[in-house]
C-alpha cells in the first residue's frame, strides 16, 4: 500500500466506558453514582477486573488486589464478574458496528477498530459514523462509548482517550504532526512503566523529543523497539484493520487464595489448568486450525512480582509446562499467588503485531 492509500485510510477506534461496570450499573440502578468494582472478593485473593469514574477517583484501576481496592475506599462496592452478561451486550454492539462496515477488528468485549474508508453512509464521514454508532449504542443499550477518528489505527486509539467518557476526538490527516508532537511518550503502545522510565531519565518525555533521535539512537537506547517508535513518533502506523478472528495466542490462570508455597506444590496444579488450557485451545481449533509455535507460562510470586517463561513446542504436554514452572519459579523461590499456562500459535501468513 502506497503513502497516499494509508494517509487516506479513516480509522474509528470504539471503546467502551467502563464497560463491565457501566453494565452492572444499568442493571442495578440503585448503584449509580456509587464506586463500584467487578471482580473477585478481597478474602479470596480477587482483582479488579474494571471499575467505574467513582472508583477510580480514589486511585482503584484495573488489575489491582481487590484487597488494595477496599483499603483505598472502604465504602466499595464490588460486584461478581457476569460474563456470559458482557459477552452477550458485546456481541449486539458489533453487530452495530456490521451497519456501518464490515472491516472490524475486535481487541477485546469493550473496545474495536473500525475501517469507514469506505463506507458510503453518513455521507462518508468518519466523525458523522462515530457519532452515529454512540448514540445508537446508547439508544439500545444504555451504555456510553468513546471514540477516536484518525488515518491510522495508533492515532485512533489515542484519540478515544482524548474526550472520555461519552465523547469523541478527531485527528484528521492535515493535523497528525503537530498533534503528535505534545503527545506523552507513556501514550505509546508498547511502552510500560520501565521504558516510560528509562525515557525520562533520558529526558525524553513527549513524541517530539522522540524525534530529535535518529533510527540508530532509537535501536541503541531501545533495541528493536526502536525501529517501531521511529515511526509511531512521527504518528506513523501503516497497519490494516484486520478483520479476522484469528488468535494469537490463548491462555489460562488462576490466582490462589493460599499462595502455593513450594515448587511441587505449583507441580499440583498443572494438571487443572492443563485441561482447561486444552480445552480452550480446541475451541479455537473449531474457529481456525491453527499451528502451535510454543508454549509460555506465567508466574506471580508473593511479593507481586510476575515472570514468564516460555519455549518451543510443536505439541500440548504436561511434562512441558512442568519445566517451564520450574524455569520460572528457581527465579525466586517464593510462595506462588497466581500460576497460568498459555499457547502461542504461527501466525500462518497473517503479520504478527506487537501493538495491540
Amino acid at each position: 500500500m502506497n503513502a497516499f492509500e494509508t494517509q487516506s485510510r479513516k480509522i474509528i477506534h470504539v471503546d467502551m466506558d467502563c464497560f463491565y461496570a457501566a453494565i452492572e450499573t444499568r442493571d442495578f440502578p440503585q448503584l449509580r453514582g456509587q464506586p463500584i468494582a467487578v471482580g473477585g472478593q478481597p478474602n479470596q485473593r480477587g482483582v479488579v477486573a474494571t471499575c467505574n469514574y467513582e472508583a477510580r477517583a480514589f486511585g482503584i484501576h484495573s488489575a489491582m488486589p481487590m484487597a488494595h481496592a477496599i483499603k483505598k475506599c472502604p465504602k466499595l462496592i464490588i460486584r461478581p464478574v457476569r460474563m456470559a452478561v458482557y459477552r452477550k451486550e458485546s456481541k449486539s454492539i458489533q453487530n452495530i458496528f456490521k451497519r456501518y462496515t464490515q472491516i472490524i477488528q475486535p481487541l477485546s468485549l469493550d473496545e474495536a477498530f473500525l475501517d469507514v474508508s469506505h463506507a458510503q453512509v453518513c455521507h462518508g464521514s468518519a466523525t458523522l459514523i462515530a457519532k452515529a454508532i454512540r448514540q445508537e449504542i446508547w439508544k439500545t443499550h444504555q451504555l456510553t462509548a468513546s471514540a477516536g477518528i484518525a488515518p491510522n489505527k495508533f492515532l485512533a486509539k489515542i484519540a478515544s482517550d482524548w474526550r472520555k467518557p461519552n465523547g469523541q476526538f478527531v485527528i484528521t490527516p492535515d493535523q497528525v504532526d503537530t498533534f503528535i508532537k505534545t503527545v506523552d511518550v507513556k501514550k505509546i503502545f508498547g511502552v510500560g512503566k520501565v521504558t516510560a522510565k528509562k525515557m525520562y531519565h533520558l529526558g525524553l518525555k513527549t513524541c517530539e523529543d522522540l524525534q530529535h533521535l535518529n533510527l540508530p539512537q532509537l535501536q541503541q537506547h531501545f533495541g528493536s523497539f526502536g525501529n517501531q517508535l521511529y515511526h509511531l513518533c512521527r504518528g506513523e502506523d501503516d497497519r490494516p484493520v484486520h478483520h479476522s478472528n484469528i488468535r494469537k495466542s490463548i491462555s489460562v490462570e488462576d490466582t490462589f487464595t493460599q499462595d502455593l508455597p513450594t515448587l511441587s506444590a505449583c507441580y499440583t496444579e498443572i494438571p487443572r489448568l492443563f485441561e482447561m488450557l486444552k480445552f480452550r485451545h480446541l475451541k479455537s481449533q473449531q474457529k481456525s486450525e491453527q499451528t502451535i509455535k510454543s508454549l509460555y507460562v506465567k508466574v506471580r510470586f508473593c511479593n507481586f512480582q510476575t515472570t514468564t517463561a516460555q519455549a518451543s513446542h510443536q505439541t500440548l504436554s504436561p511434562e512441558s509446562y512442568q519445566q517451564l514452572i520450574q524455569k520460572a519459579w528457581n527465579r525466586q523461590q517464593l510462595p506462588v499467588r497466581l500460576l497460568g499456562l498459555g499457547i502461542q500459535y504461527h501466525n500462518n501468513g497473517l503479520k504478527q503485531y506487537t501493538l495491540f
